[in-house]
């Protein structure tokens, strides 16, 4: 595809002058990229092979802090090296940065040049090597939201990210006119990612003002992961470069409707026919894909930690805004966790509607198709289709609301302690636990505005 660039082309682009920068990135536990920018001729003489990273950043927190309590890695270990790996089939032009290309790496162990296991790439390799060992293959795609604003990163940071204006003053829910207004910047996104081989279906006014959405193409997993890392990066640094803001925040503001990652998913066979499909079964749902959605609604509580994974994930889950809270699927109800799409057709597939914009992509992807491989090995039955208004109902099951119970849910998942690993898991539940520390001991604005004065 047009922006990919195998290596050989990459130093024709070198050698012409076109390009003379690559910046080479990991993905974090938050699942930002960090890496460092090479000139152009040392990646070309060594660097496409490896280059190292501290291990400090698969045990940080968003502010980037040394956290304590980690197995991986410490002061008393001396914070060592990772190695950072080229996977060159993600090497591309980024053209809303003057002559530079990407390519993102994967993460070994400075030693034994073993994957590192808690890598968010690694988890979710190993599990597509599971559904390959059974001659399936996932295919997914991520569906992103976030909330465009008038002013600068700079500005808003000056200000404490209060006030924030956003880009549209009214709902602009499928709005033509109002996204107009906006085409200098999501027009730049849009072609900007398509020049840099991520293949961009359309971008659309979401159902707040100033929220946005981007779809890409549905396709096999780790490229869908790294496709919805590449578009959270992309659109930051082109609404940097337009004097914009953007974020990816779940809740940004209790006025405003949440930002989701809605995730579609299905399984191929080694021929890429959908095993999802069976035309003579009601709805075109094939008993694998019964069983395979009765996995992700069984383990839902389970992995609700990697589609809401930070204190403000949770405060996306309002009834009435689309932000699904019941474990229950539907044929075409957006009250429900999970809906069917596509019934009957070739493009039949799962969509998971719980996740917000700030999950990992990779974590969150690896536990779906942990779940719902789960299903498929025990055979689970499929409860009826839901109908009905789901927020109202309370007889049906609920994902943890608060990141505290999400934690406990992973920390005790026997299913997923088996798929990933003991030390994945604990890695990822001391993570959570210290997010929520920090929020603990944390005074918000909320509470001096209430208690200041009136205690």
């Amino acid at each position: 595809m047009a922006g990919l660039l195998t290596l050989q082309q990459l130093a024709d682009e070198v050698a012409s002058g076109t390009i003379d920068t690559v910046v080479v990135a990991e993905i974090d536990m938050q699942g930002r990229l960090m890496g460092k920018r090479f000139q152009a001729e040392f990646f070309l003489e060594g660097a496409h092979d490896e280059t190292h990273s501290c291990n400090y950043l698969l045990a940080t927190d968003f502010e980037m802090e040394t956290v304590p309590g980690y197995r991986s890695t410490s002061w008393a270990s001396g914070y060592g090296d990772y190695v950072m790996k080229p996977d060159l089939a993600t090497l591309r032009r980024t053209p809303w940065l003057p002559g530079t290309a990407l390519v993102l790496c994967d993460v070994l162990d400075h030693h034994h040049h073993e994957p590192v296991p808690h890598s968010p790439r690694a988890i979710l390799k190993a599990q597509v090597a599971r559904l390959a060992e059974r001659g399936l293959a996932p295919m997914m795609a991520s569906e992103l939201e976030f909330f465009l604003f008038e002013q600068s990163f700079r500005d808003l940071h000056a200000a404490g990210y209060r006030g924030p204006t956003p880009i549209s003053p009214y709902n602009e829910d499928y709005h033509i006119f109002q996204t107009t207004k906006e085409e200098e910047v999501m027009r730049a996104i849009r072609t900007g990612l398509q020049g840099a081989g991520v293949r961009v279906e359309n971008s659309k006014g979401e159902a707040s003002a100033g929220q946005e959405e981007i779809n890409v193409a549905y396709r096999d997993a780790l490229g869908a992961a790294d496709d919805h890392v590449i578009v959270k990066n992309a659109v930051k640094e082109i609404a940097f470069l337009k004097g914009r803001a953007a974020t990816f925040m779940a809740k940004w503001s209790n006025g405003a409707a949440g930002s989701s990652a809605h995730i579609h998913q299905s399984l191929r066979d080694s021929d890429g026919r959908s095993v999802f499909l069976d035309p003579g079964e009601p709805h075109g749902m094939s008993a694998t894909m019964r069983s395979y959605l009765a996995g992700l609604l069984a383990h839902a509580s389970e992995g609700t930690l990697f589609l809401a994974p930070n204190v403000n994930s949770y405060k996306r889950f309002v009834a009435g805004t689309f932000a699904p809270t019941k474990a229950v699927w539907s044929m075409d109800n957006r009250t429900a966790g999970y809906r069917l799409v596509g019934e009957g057709s070739r493009a039949i597939r799962i969509e998971c509607r719980v996740g917000g914009a700030d999950l990992n992509p990779y974590l969150a992807f690896a536990s779906q198709i942990a779940a719902g491989l789960a299903g498929i090995d025990a055979g689970l039955a499929l409860e009826p289709e839901y109908r009905g208004d789901a927020y109202t109902d309370a007889s049906l099951r609920q994902i943890p609301l608060t990141l505290r119970d999400a934690t406990v849910a992973l920390d005790g998942s026997a299913m997923l302690r088996a798929a990933f690993g003991d030390a994945v898991i604990d890695h990822y539940v001391h993570a959570a636990r210290w997010e929520q520390s920090e929020h603990d001991r944390s005074v918000t604005d909320w509470e001096l505005r209430r208690g200041f004065e009136r205690s």
